[in-house]
């Protein structure tokens, strides 16, 4: 028993961290406090690696609670979130929507004969078509900032699992283009959700990918910018790196949310200026709502217009 008792200064220490994880603070998975800067000490360093391995141990060993409904978790997983939570998103349905960027309206009236909106009939949007699992709104939503805020990477994998059911059996593309995070984000956030997101859905759908798309302009968050604010905010963000890889092939954008489309459309136009031969774009949620509930509302605000999340579903978190 006795030699079972830590004596080195470093074991002891280790045995320290140990019990404050398991019994002090019951921090199964990772915390935000783990993702932080890089420490400037080479001991910090090393107190920073151990934690986030004893972390991730303890989070298959001792579960905690659903990060979305607080409910017990009732088996070992790395995915700190029910069955429940994670299987009750609901696809993306409107009855009246455009052909090609999927906006839902309230009425017909926006659509052409074709079922084409304004903007892509007039070929504005720069992109060909966007597809979107579901609304960016209850569970999926959480689950959306669960893996970007709260840093939670394992939840790639069934927000990507999301994304294969939302790409079109009826469309074929050549090569999947993760959209491009700046180095100064990704740094402060650790990794790229497109980026993981794109290689579950390579993995489902058989398809490379490319990182021929950069993002060589730093931006601000575009939340709370209007349409033409967001277009001016990311002019020249964008930018091509080895045009062989997308030159007349069929490009498909791969993202988490889906707000106005202009982030997109850039990306979309400096594609087809290298080349491209199609370019649509997939992403888990979209921030709009197409059920509105008209019978509170004044005529003036029933025109049939998209209806995005920015104004009828506020968000509180930067989309970025």
């Amino acid at each position: 028993m006795v030699a079972l008792m830590p004596s080195h200064p470093a074991q002891k220490a280790a045995a320290a961290v140990v019990v404050e994880y398991v019994l002090g603070r019951r921090w199964i998975f990772p915390s935000p406090r783990l993702h932080s800067d890089r420490p400037p000490t080479v001991q910090a360093s090393v107190k920073f690696a151990f934690e986030r391995i004893l972390a991730t141990a303890c989070s298959v060993v001792l579960p905690d609670n659903c990060r979305v409904c607080e409910a017990p978790l009732q088996s070992a997983s790395r995915i700190p979130v029910c069955a429940t939570c994670l299987n009750s998103s609901r696809p993306y349905c409107a009855e009246y929507q455009c052909v090609c960027c999927h906006t839902a309206f309230l009425t017909p009236h926006p659509l052409d004969e074709r079922g084409q909106c304004g903007l892509c009939r007039r070929g504005l949007s720069g992109f060909d078509a966007a597809y979107s699992f579901g609304f960016y709104e209850g569970t999926l939503r959480k689950l959306i900032q669960l893996l970007k805020y709260g840093k939670v990477a394992s939840l790639a994998r069934p927000l990507g699992q999301l994304l294969a059911d939302a790409v079109p059996r009826d469309r074929s593309f050549d090569v999947i283009v993760p959209m491009p995070m700046h180095w100064r984000r990704r740094w402060s956030r650790g990794f790229n959700q497109a980026a993981l997101l794109g290689s579950v859905l390579s993995r489902r759908l058989h398809l490379p990918v490319s990182s021929a798309l950069r993002r060589q302009k730093f931006t601000p968050p575009l939340a709370g910018m209007t349409a033409n604010q967001r277009r001016s905010s990311i002019a020249g963000a964008f930018k091509i790196s080895r045009p062989d890889e997308v030159r007349g092939k069929r490009i498909l954008i791969v993202d988490d949310v889906f707000t106005t489309g202009a982030t997109a459309g850039a990306c979309a136009r400096v594609l087809k200026s290298a080349g491209a031969a199609h370019v649509s774009i997939i992403t888990v949620a979209r921030a709009e709502r197409a059920y509105v509930s008209t019978a509170s509302m004044p005529i003036r605000d029933t025109y049939s217009t998209p209806l995005f999340g920015s104004v009828l579903n506020a968000q509180s978190r930067p989309i970025a």
